[in-house]
């Protein structure tokens, strides 16, 4: 059984990463969809007018979701791919730091998105709320995971 304070952590945790996805996004969005796709282009991106939408409202529909804490394992899972192949056709040919290009920021939001994803969102989270309500539907009294 997880503790409060698990869940608080996975909550911080949740937001903050919620919140540098729902920017990227919406940079994106501002941006223009046509010049994120050229961008993605030059960058070797296959697909680039299908994967420039695709990519700009998973990160901020998917930042909001993980914010209010609603399909948090899956959209987890799918920024988690976001990320990791960002790092691998944007940032691997540039080093390891973020400052020279490179991919340690975009690690960290794939291994956070991971964490996520392989932990679930903690008990503060509209997942847990829904969770805890068709249990009792059910009649079920176990605890909840996180």
């Amino acid at each position: 059984m997880r503790t409060t304070s698990t869940s608080i952590g996975l909550t911080a945790l949740r937001i903050v990463l919620g919140v540098v996805f729902i920017a990227h996004g919406a940079q994106k969005f501002a941006q223009g969809i046509g010049s994120v796709t050229e961008g993605f282009s030059g960058m070797g991106v296959p697909l680039a007018e299908v994967a420039a939408p695709l990519v700009a409202g998973l990160e901020l529909v998917g930042g909001v979701f993980l914010v209010l804490g609603v399909a948090t394992r899956v959209v987890g899972v799918l920024l988690a791919v976001d990320m990791a192949v960002a790092g691998l056709l944007a940032h691997a040919s540039s080093g390891f730091y973020s400052q020279d290009g490179g991919f340690e920021y975009v690690l960290v939001l794939a291994v956070a998105s991971l964490a996520v994803a392989l932990t679930g969102p903690g008990q503060f989270s509209l997942d847990a709320v829904f969770l805890l309500a068709s249990r009792r539907r059910r009649g079920v009294q176990e605890p909840l995971p996180a």
